[in-house]
């Protein structure tokens, strides 16, 4: 994994070199986050919210709402799809997403419409590395996480 300023930022995801990372499962669905560095923007996360398993959303539409005491914004769908799974435990707890941005604390899980196409608009590899060190650096981040 490397490491920007404090943020961590796995090579083996695709980003949208905005707020969300996407990792392809074996099952064709995609699980879907927010970055290190959208954690550390939105500051601790108190509320998140979710559209319910079954929705369809279209690119940008939010597949969830995140709130902390500074920011309260959507987390926007990377590509065309329908939400077939919603991390119960982030409901519950937040928080955990300014802890484990990367891991226990995806938001959800999308079956996209056109496969071949979610990952088009998506960066990978030194591509994404490099958009993502400009955001970090264009914010003048330095990556936190919060203790559980």
């Amino acid at each position: 994994m490397s490491e920007y300023r404090g943020c961590e930022l796995p090579e083996e995801l695709w980003y949208d070199l905005d707020y969300c990372w996407v990792k392809p499962e074996p099952d064709g669905s995609f699980r879907v986050g927010i970055t290190d560095p959208a954690q550390t923007t939105a500051g601790r996360v108190q509320y998140a919210t979710f559209r319910p398993v079954g929705s369809s959303r279209a690119k940008k539409k939010p597949v969830a709402r995140l709130e902390s005491g500074k920011w309260a914004g959507g987390v926007p769908a990377p590509f065309e799809g329908t939400i077939v799974a919603v991390n119960e435990r982030v409901a519950a707890e937040p928080g955990l997403i300014n802890v484990a941005p990367y891991t226990e604390a995806w938001l959800v899980l999308m079956r996209p419409d056109d496969p071949q196409a979610a990952l088009a608009s998506l960066a990978r590899g030194e591509v994404a590395q490099a958009g993502l060190r400009a955001w970090i650096d264009r914010y003048d981040l330095e990556c936190m996480r919060c203790a559980e």
